[in-house]
């Protein structure tokens, strides 16, 4: 069962912060022209996008704890802060000196829009979980449906993809795969220190 709506509130806030947080960093660092300007760039992450979506569908299905969950949340997260780039790309040319500004004003409102929905949300499910009694077989029902419809975009997605020449494995992309390998260092030892500090909060709350 769900369980307590306040404790699962908790929880989900903690995976859209999650998420929101990666999505920031990627589309600041987006925004300041630190990613690949190739054509096949954009389609690699709509590719992946459409793999987030399957993967999370398919977990709800067979189930996830939160540590494991928000942690992938985060490494999606930044999947999608590419994704959101593309679409703001032209609104942001406007923002002029205030990009920062922009881009974290534009990160607080979709924080405050999800958990918004979070609190309008869980009250509706508990309740219409507790109405039809069938919880686990509604979530298996939508689940599917969402990764059924997930595959067939990460196939479109991965069809286009190949059309595009692999990158050429040159100084310039080498130098760029380890810068890139450096920042995704430093976000895994951010990502290992904050999950610890989730764990202490958790664990004793958990054991109540």
């Amino acid at each position: 069962m769900l369980g307590d709506p306040f404790r699962r509130l908790r929880s989900l806030v903690i995976i859209v912060t999650a998420f929101t947080v990666a999505h920031s960093i990627t589309l600041i660092v987006a925004a300041f022209g630190f990613v690949p300007d190739a054509l096949w760039f954009p389609p690699l992450i709509e590719t992946l996008i459409a793999v987030t979506i399957v993967y999370m569908a398919l977990e709800n299905i067979v189930g996830s704890n939160l540590q494991r969950r928000w942690i992938i949340t985060f490494a999606f997260g930044l999947v999608h802060g590419f994704g959101f780039s593309f679409v703001l790309r032209e609104s942001l040319q406007f923002a002029g000196e205030h990009l920062v500004t922009s881009l974290l004003a534009f990160n607080v409102g979709v924080e405050i829009g999800q958990l918004a929905v979070l609190v309008l949300l869980i009250p509706v499910l508990d309740l219409l979980f507790k109405l039809i009694r069938a919880e686990r077989l509604v979530t298996i029902i939508l689940s599917a449906l969402v990764a059924h419809t997930g595959w067939h975009w990460m196939l479109e997605r991965g069809e286009q993809l190949m059309k595009f020449p692999f990158p050429t494995l040159d100084a310039a992309f080498l130098a760029s795969a380890m810068r890139g390998l450096m920042a995704l260092l430093i976000l895994a030892t951010l990502v290992w220190l904050a999950n610890g500090l989730l764990k202490r909060w958790i664990e004793p709350e958990s054991a109540k």
